[in-house]
């Protein structure tokens, strides 16, 4: 009996929809995002727009650095917008971001993004 109600309960939870969520940080393409990590949070603001839309960077994907040198990577959509907010920009480098959207993971299912 007792297996059964946790059973149910823990079912209930894994069902529960995800937080929406937003995030700020820095706009980095996944290729870059691992040594940028390494390197902290100084480096993502000096990774450039440049670096982001080489062809091997941006088929990669995009993601954001958060303030505490996390890498969250952005869905399909989130790429799409990203790529969007790339290419409209006149920012060279240290391209800052704000995200609503979901994390699940070390990934942000992204509703809205915007440069800030």
């Amino acid at each position: 009996m007792k297996i059964s109600i946790l059973l149910v309960i823990a079912l209930a939870l894994v069902s529960l929809p995800l937080a929406a969520e937003n995030v700020e940080g820095i706009l980095v393409d996944k290729m870059c995002s691992g040594k940028i990590v390494e390197k902290g949070y100084g480096a993502a603001k000096m990774h450039t727009k440049m670096c982001a839309l080489m062809d091997n960077c941006k088929a990669s994907g995009f993601g954001v650095v958060t303030a505490d040198g996390k890498f969250l990577k952005f869905d399909a959509a989130g790429d799409k917008q990203a790529l969007k907010a790339l290419e409209s920009t006149d920012k060279a480098d240290n391209i800052t971001v704000k995200v609503d959207g979901k994390i699940s993971g070390g990934n942000l299912k992204v509703k809205s993004l915007s440069l800030s």
